[in-house]
């Protein structure tokens, strides 16, 4: 332990300097948000909630419009009724695409649940996009870069509807993806094609930087307030933000068409969804430094990790190479340990609906799933790789590491 105790004074020592640049962020976006607030006129009549068919409701339509303005949008959808991540890109792509019409994306394979929702995992389901005759195309990274040579090759037949950008890695080894490359393959595909909607998947991206998606030519970007922007703080929820056409077929996607935004109670989320956004920036700022942290003290233990600690950040996401089956699953049980809800539980891998692998999930939260909050979790298959995201607070999220790192040791 004395031992654990000097290496944690030198590697909080060598990352000091690049917790001043996550503050530095931490103060742009914090201003965003505040500026939105007043520039929305937030009064205290708009955290009253509402229940039924909520018509027309004067709180939920201010968060939204916050939303907006946050994201540089022309207008969003925030919404309790939106369960996951998954489940408003699928609301998305639903809303967006036709039989016979065809989604490119253009970092490689997407995220295990969404394999599903498309149709081009093991898992098949009657109700994918594949089943309703909706097409599929992907062009892989090279080298974590964007083959901007073949998308904009494959673009020019302009029989592509939707291109989709998966920001986070996912369960991925390739590196997510920071705002300036998204902008540049932004700029390359207008060169040649101007009506492709360009859709982003924005999950753990949010406030990393000082720029969203939208602000670099985006037409539409999908994220979970179980993630960055609820801090959490908000217990459900998702939104989407982007063009107003394309918001208003989402929302008709998620209720009913002539319905549209019109309808959804907030079910007394609106103090929640609001309190989470204002505290996100802070709390993203934290996820980071618990990633930076747990990059660097586990490099010095001689694990493989990505990012290291010194690279620049697109997401909150830390993945750490155990390299076998039972370190990942220690990992992760360490992890929940230092929870403070169910640390007396010991996680085990088991089967999920829409991954192919079992999976280990650690994740002692205040809202079940909330993977803002201190979280670890992976597929079991080679080459045995934890995620780990989130942390509340700096200090929680230390703490939860080196108990991790206790027990993979025991």
């Amino acid at each position: 332990m004395q031992n654990i105790e000097l290496l944690l004074k030198q590697v909080e020592k060598e990352i000091e300097p690049i917790f001043k640049e996550i503050d530095g962020i931490c103060t742009k976006n914090s201003a965003k948000v505040l500026q939105a607030f007043q520039k929305c006129h937030l009064q205290e009549s708009h955290l009253n909630s509402s229940t039924g068919y909520g018509i027309d409701e004067a709180g939920r339509n201010k968060i939204e419009e916050i939303y907006a303005n946050i994201f540089k949008a022309e207008d969003s959808l925030v919404r309790a009724q939106l369960i996951s991540g998954t489940h408003a890109l699928a609301i998305t792509l639903f809303a967006l695409l036709r039989p016979n019409e065809t989604m490119l994306s253009i970092t490689g394979e997407p995220y295990d649940t969404l394999q599903t929702v498309i149709g081009i995992g093991k898992e098949q389901s009657d109700s994918s996009l594949k089943s309703f005759q909706i097409n599929y195309e992907q062009i892989d990274l090279v080298k974590n870069e964007f083959d901007i040579p073949k998308i904009k090759d494959r673009l020019k037949a302009e029989d592509i509807k939707l291109v989709e950008i998966q920001r986070s890695r996912g369960y991925s080894t390739r590196k997510s993806l920071r705002i300036e490359k998204i902008e540049e393959v932004i700029k390359a595909i207008r060169e040649v094609n101007q009506d492709v909607i360009i859709m982003v998947d924005n999950c753990y991206g949010e406030f990393v930087q000082d720029r969203e998606p939208i602000e670099v030519g985006a037409d539409i970007a999908v994220g979970s307030l179980m993630k960055n922007l609820g801090a959490g703080i908000a217990t459900s929820g998702a939104y989407i933000v982007g063009k107003k056409k394309l918001i208003e077929l989402c929302a008709e996607r998620l209720t009913s068409p002539g319905i549209g935004k019109e309808i959804g109670p907030s079910l007394n989320q609106n103090p929640l969804f609001l309190k989470g956004l204002y505290f996100a920036p802070s709390v993203v700022a934290s996820s980071l430094k618990t990633a930076i942290f747990a990059s660097r003290i586990l490099e010095k233990l001689g694990y493989k990790v990505e990012p290291t600690y010194n690279e620049p950040r697109a997401d909150i996401v830390q993945t750490i190479h155990l390299g076998t089956e039972e370190k990942l699953i220690k990992f992760c049980q360490g992890i929940q340990k230092a929870s403070p809800i169910d640390s007396d539980v010991l996680p085990f891998p088991d089967d999920m609906g829409g991954y192919e692998d079992k999976v280990i999930m650690a994740a002692g939260t205040f809202t079940q799933g909330s993977t803002i909050e201190l979280s670890c979790d992976g597929p079991i298959r080679k080459p045995y790789i934890a995620y780990m995201q989130g942390g509340l607070t700096y200090d929680y999220g230390k703490l939860g590491i080196l108990k991790a790192i206790e027990w993979i040791q025991k």
